[in-house]
Parts: structure tokens; sequence; C-alpha cells
């Protein structure tokens, strides 16, 4: 069948002298600045350098930063960049001053000496045979292969080098004579994403002291609006000044007349007028060094977010994830599999259309999973033949996964038109759902119009040196091509392709009413793209319509790699891959501890902060299903399944396999972030690599009596997410991480939760103390309204085997 190209490609449609202007026009006048801006994290030893519109977005960036006593400050206007420095050997947190068209605003930087946290550690390697050289590279070197070498000094066949690191979580691997290799000494792996490992070092910080600032009460007093705080520091907490708090009302500083300490209470008094729309307080404690966690209240007319039902918020999202081919055949009209020979079925489409998507909206099947985020696959037309994947054993696709676009304009006919996609993202609006389309930035398959017309816009197959620029995932990871028929835009060479690619972007959400996006492969395609498209999204699309475009990325890497495209001037969030990576082994193998994971909870949190919109999974269209390592059918992550897919795909034979999901989606949906639902996952549905792990969905009477109860319980989980703000607004302390059981309390303005996990497969009753300051006197289940007593902070709470509860702290109250 011929594809049905509406006209001239959206590009091409371009003039000359548009694109032009787009490419040199500015921007002349100011305004208020609507971002939150993200506290900026400095070191005594090195200075950290930002783009401006990474910390916010102004039409113009005049600013002026005013001198600060502890924070050198050093801004290039040509370059749009600021360069913080602490002084001194400064540590803890303050605020550096700036004014930008008349208005004074302050960005908080915290300050923290890397060098007094730093301890050795000695890395290891005993070869078999006597190498020529042995390097341990890492994130902590930048993957640097030259600089760490290690020495047999002993002459004993043990190999050694000795670095400094600070507490963290680093990704390493040792490189013996060229070849990279996993610390054998060392059990704890990481997936890289694409079929290979590194190994994980865990630095633990020796300093146990806890320092916590709890969200309190807040209260109206004749005209204005009393907000209350409590501190904790122990084993002893000091008298508290105005001086050792830090609090904004957006990004102003709350001045100090309007702040008050005493007894371990941080009280804010701010009048009903100022907290008018909606408005953020951040609130922080620094004293001697020491800071607590950043306290966030999000406010609505004075009013905590969460407690008047609204679905205004990204922070109240329920992500699901819909493969258009293999979801449901709404229309077997364009049921029009490719014709190949050697192309199986798993690998060629199988009907699924956007009729297939309407109908369920419109029958409730999402509304009864809570799920109001529908994050679809790619839409683009794609290829009308098979083409082979690059490695072996070089197997036969079609495009029925939709990211190989051969259009920036035409919807896949065997998805549907332009008019089904609108009508699609019109229904779901009805129904209070957001919808993101699936945006592939870093490629197109060799039959669009782009590569063919302009293969300048591209970078190249074939390197210098002999080899395919394929699969070079960090090698050459913004140039490197996916397949042979993936041409990958070379965005650092070609200012013409950014601006034609991001433009498409915009044409996509005003053309189809949708409402963000999900970005494919956003490693490969440098900041500067994220920064010009969201750019163009705020001045195009947000600031019209007083809304905000929530872009969620995918990318595979350590933690650093990963936050350094989540910012204002970039993407929203990203997917949580690294936590999802360490937190399966954990839940699925009885001896490993909770310990693990709370360590990778607080790194996720010194990257994104406690309050973010990253999401979290449990698989995805490019992961092995969860209940394939559940039912022990799949053993390690990361590792290439793909056989198993053709040959040998799994089953679920073990009725515990469903609980151990349920207790999945339990920790998913009660931790900070969005959770992902993706499709199937909600009954159990298994599946290896790809493509077994995107098998057709099924409902009704199609799943049997344990998927039937496994969907029931999620959607439980789903609407106490949906019923209980803390679990989408609070913050987040843990209690207890060990072998069994891991207990966190949630709290914001509206309410305070304690979430108890039990990994092991026998039941456990434990002693939990809540901090003092909650002032508890009895726990509720939120499900079954059971109550459970404290006493003096003490309570003994059961937990069925492979089970999870929620429980409402009652006492101290805090609303």
């Amino acid at each position: 069948m011929r594809k049905s190209m509406t006209g001239t490609s959206y590009a091409l449609r371009m003039s000359a002298l548009e694109v032009v202007l787009a490419l040199c026009g500015s921007l002349t006048s100011a305004q208020e600045i609507g971002d939150i801006i993200r506290p900026v994290v400095v070191t005594a030893e090195r200075p950290d350098t930002h783009a401006v519109s990474d910390l916010f977005y102004a039409k113009t960036y005049d600013l002026h930063f005013r001198d600060h006593p502890a924070i050198g400050v050093s801004y290039d206007r040509q370059s749009n960049t600021v360069v913080f420095q602490a002084r001194n050997g400064f540590t803890g947190a303050t605020l550096v001053e700036f004014d930008l068209g008349g208005e004074r605003y302050v960005i908080p930087v915290l300050a923290q000496n890397e060098r007094t946290k730093r301890s050795p550690h000695v890395f290891r390697y005993r070869p078999a045979n006597t190498p020529a050289r042995v390097v341990v590279t890492g994130t902590f070197n930048n993957w640097n292969t030259q600089s760490d070498v290690l020495a047999d000094l002993e002459q004993t066949g043990l190999y050694e080098k000795t670095v400094s690191l600070e507490p963290g979580s680093y990704l390493y691997k040792f490189v013996v004579d060229g070849r990279f290799v996993l610390d054998p000494a060392n059990p704890e792996k990481s997936p890289t994403g694409f079929d290979d490992f590194n190994s994980v070092l865990r630095v633990v910080d020796p300093d146990t002291e806890r320092v916590f600032l709890h969200a309190g009460t807040i209260t109206t007093d004749g005209r204005d609006r009393v907000l209350s705080f409590n501190y904790e520091r122990t084993p002893a907490a000091e008298p508290l000044t105005t001086g050792d708090v830090l609090a904004l009302l957006d990004n102003r500083q709350i001045p100090s007349r309007n702040v008050a300490t005493g007894a371990g209470v941080v009280t804010l008094r701010l009048s009903r007028g100022s907290l008018a729309g909606d408005r953020t307080i951040r609130v922080l404690v620094s004293k001697h060094g020491r800071q607590s966690n950043l306290q966030q209240v999000r406010l609505r007319d004075g009013v905590p977010a969460g407690s008047v039902k609204s679905s205004a918020s990204w922070e109240d999202g329920i992500i699901y994830s819909v493969m258009i081919d293999r979801f449901e055949n709404g229309d077997r009209s364009n049921d029009h599999p490719i014709v190949h020979d050697s192309l199986f079925a798993q690998a060629n489409y199988q009907g699924g259309d956007l009729r297939g998507i309407i109908n369920r909206i419109e029958a409730g099947y999402f509304d009864s999973l809570g799920a109001n985020i529908l994050w679809i696959s790619p839409v683009y037309d794609n290829p009308n033949v098979a083409f082979q994947e690059y490695p072996p054993p070089h197997r036969w696709y079609s495009g029925y996964h939709g990211y190989w676009p051969i259009s920036d304009t035409a919807v896949e006919e065997k998805f549907g038109t332009m008019e089904e996609l609108k009508q699609l993202i019109a229904t779901a609006h009805r129904h209070r759902i957001r919808v993101l389309l699936d945006f592939v930035a870093h490629h197109v398959h060799i039959d669009h119009p782009f590569y063919r017309d302009h293969p300048e816009w591209f970078g190249s197959l074939d390197l210098a040196d002999g080899r395919k620029n394929l699969r070079l995932w960090d090698e050459f990871r913004l140039s490197t091509w996916f397949e042979p028929y993936m041409p990958s835009f070379d965005f650092t060479k070609s200012p013409e392709a950014l601006e034609i690619v991001s433009r498409n972007a915009i044409w996509w959400l005003k053309e189809t009413g949708a409402d963000g996006f999900r970005h494919d492969a956003v490693k490969h395609v440098p900041n500067s793209f994220w920064r010009s498209l969201t750019r163009r999204v705020k001045e195009e699309i947000d600031i019209p319509r007083r809304t905000h475009t929530y872009q969620i990325g995918e990318t595979f890497g350590d933690y650093d790699l990963i936050a350094s495209y989540v910012a204002n001037g970039q993407l929203t969030a990203q997917f949580n891959f690294n936590l999802s990576y360490f937190a399966i082994p954990v839940f699925l193998d009885p001896q490993q501890s909770f310990a693990s994971l709370d360590f990778h909870m607080k790194r996720s949190f010194a990257s994104f902060g406690q309050y973010h919109s990253m999401g979290n999974i449990m698989d995805s269209h490019d992961k092995v299903r969860f209940m394939a390592y559940a039912d022990g059918k799949v053993k390690d992550q990361g590792v290439d399944m793909r056989e198993m897919a053709w040959n040998n795909p799994p089953k679920v034979d073990h009725p515990s396999s469903y609980k151990k999901a349920e207790l999945y989606l339990a920790y998913m949906f009660t931790i900070p972030g969005l959770p992902v639902v993706y499709y199937g996952s909600e009954f159990g549905m298994t599946g290896a690599d790809d493509p077994d792990n995107r098998r057709m969905m099924r409902f009704g009477d199609n799943l049997d009596a344990q998927e039937r109860r496994m969907l029931s319980r999620t959607q439980a989980i789903a609407r106490m997410r949906s019923a209980h703000s803390a679990l989408r607004y609070g913050d987040f302390l843990t209690l207890l991480a060990d072998e069994s059981i891991y207990a966190y309390l949630r709290a914001d303005f509206n309410e305070r939760l304690l979430v108890v996990l039990n990994k092991q497969e026998t039941s456990q009753t434990i002693e939990l103390i809540l901090p003092r300051s909650v002032k508890a006197q009895s726990l509720v289940n939120v499900l079954t309204g059971e109550a459970i007593r404290v006493r003096v902070g003490r309570s003994n709470i059961a937990v069925d085997g492979y089970g999870w509860r929620v429980l409402q702290v009652l006492g101290g109250k805090v609303h």
C-alpha cells in the first residue's frame, strides 16, 4: 500500500526567510519569573557553571547579581552562563540575590565542603594472568580510562588503586589491557540499559546525625496565614534563631520579621493577600554547616495543594503507557501487516490502533485505574517494509512501534488518521486525562524527506578509523546511529536541523491539542536542543495558554547524566531508571536489604530533590517485564533475553509473583514522583525482552482469576494515591530499612502517612518509633479503617508476607 503523504514535509514548507528570522530573532521584554528556581549545589573545591536559562525562563537575561560575602558569582552576558563558587571554605545554605526588570529575586545555594567528607577507597583487582595495564574508570572520574591506574606494588598479583571519594553511589569498571570488565569481587551491579552492566560502589556517609524539618500546621489568624514547621536534630537539637532559617515565597526571600523560632518550631506569618493564586513556600534550616531537608509547601489561594480535588497539577498524575499497535484493535479496516517471509508475528503489526484507545477511554478503563496521563507510542508514519536488525541474529522487524518516522506530519495509517488522533486527545480531555505524545528527536528513517533532502543535518555512519558509528552509546553518544537505516541528527553542527525539529515538536502540540511529550533517547541529543525546544514551548504554548507542558525524557546513564537534562530550561523530568534498577532486585531477593534501596532513594533526592516529578517505573517497552523477574524466569536485569522472547516466552507459574508485583506497585505509588504503569502491568502481564514485552493487551474475560485480583488491587492502590495528597506532595523520611521492612513517612500540610512494606514471604511484626514532634496517638489503615494505638511514640505493626500497609498518623494535627 502506498503511504498517504499530506503534501510537502512540514519543515520544507517553511520559507528560507522564516528559518533565518527564527534563528536570528531576539526577545526584548522582561517579565515576572514563573519558574521556581531550584537550589544550586556548590563545593569549596570547584566552581559550578549553569546556563541561566536552566535556572529560570525570562524573555531577556539582563541580570545584576549582588555581592555576597560567602559565594562568588560571575555572570557572562554573552554566553548567558553564571558561575557560583564558595569562598573561604564556606559551608551551609545561603541566598544569592539578583535584580531583573526592576525586581529582586534570590537563588538558594547549598555549599558543601567536599574534601572534609571524602574518604579513601581502595579498588582491587586480581587477574588470572599478568596484564600489561589495569585501570579503574567510572562516574567518579568521568569515565577517564587513563588517570587511575592500578599497580601491583607488593608483587602478589593483586592490583590496587586508592581513590578519595565523597559519600554517594558510583558506577565503575576495570579496563584490563583495553577490555572492560566488571569487578568480580563486587556482586552489586547495575544494567546500562543496553545489554551490559556496570559495577556499583556505595560510599556511605559516616555521619549518622539526622537533621529534618517536618511539615507542621497551617492556621488562620485574622488576615494572616500561619505555617509551622517542626525542627528535629538527633541526637540533640540546638535552639534556633531566625538567622538559621532560609524562607522563600516563590523566588523571593520572606523577611525575617515574618519568621519566628522557638522550642524546635519554625513559624511563618504571611498575609492572605500575599498568597493569592499559586504560590510555593520553601523553608530550610542551616546551622553550623548542617542543613535540613528543603521543606516545600504548594499553596493555591493560601490552601495547601491537594486539599481540594483538582487535576491542575502534574504532581497529581498517574502515567499509563500504551503501545498503540498492541493495545486494542478498534478498526479492522486499517489492519495491513507487513508481508515478508522472514518477519515473524511478534515483530509485525498486530492491529492495535487509535480507535481502540478511544474505545477504552470512553468505556472508563483508564478512569478505573486512576490514570490521568496517557503516554502513547509514536504516531508517525512508518515504512511499509521490514528491516533487518544490525546485531546478530539479524532478525527482521516492522515499524509497528512507531520509532522509524518517514514523515514529520503524517499519522501512520495502520493506526488511524490525524482526525482520530485529535479525537483521542479530545475524548481523553473530557475524562480529565492528559495526553503525552512520544517525540523522536534523535533520528529519522532513511526514507524520511529530511535525510533525502538534507543529509548534511545528520552524523556520519562511517568513522575515520573504519568502524561504523553504530550503537556506540557512550563513545559517540551525540551522533551514534541505532541502526544503519536510522540516520542520527547531528545538532551540534547543524543549527538549521535543530531549529526545524524543535519547531516540528511545537507543531504537533498545536495541531493535536496534546499536553506534553515523552522524549526518546534524550542523552543522544545535546542540551542545546532541549533548551531551544523548551524555550519555544514556554513562549508559544505555556505563556499564551497559562499552562505548563510536561516533558519527560528517556536516558540510560548515571544520576548526574540524567539530572543534567532536568532543569527549568530543559525537561520537566526523566524516567528514574536507576532507582528501578536498584529497587527490583531488593524487592525480589530475600537476602538483599532495603538499606541498599534507601541509599539510592537518598541518592535520587540529591539529584532531583524530594519534590520532583520524575517517572517511577517497574517495567517498560524497553525492559523485561517485572513478572518475568518475580516468577524466576529471568534472573538478572540487563541480560539480553531476546532469544527467550522468540523461542521460549515466559508465563507466570507462581501465585506469589502477583503479590510481589502488587508490593512493588505499592512502593512505586507511595514514593515521590509520578508512577508509570506500562500497559498490562496492572494485572501482571509477563514478557522477556523486545518484542515479547510488547504482547497484545488483554481485558475482561481474557484475564484469569489471579490477574483479575491483581487488577483490583492495582485499582485500589491508584485510588489511594489519588485520595491522599501526602503521597503526591509530601516530604519523605525513612524510619526503618532492613532485610525485611521498609518504613517511611510521607507528610504534607494536609496529612501524615506511614508506609510499611514487607518483602519477606512470612508475616512480620515490627516496633516503629515515630518522631517526637509528630505527637502520634494512633495509626489508621487508609484502606480498612483499622486503628493501631501509639504509646509514647512507639507502635507495633503487623504486616503480611509480601504485604504492605499505609497508615494515617493521627494525634499531631496537621491542618
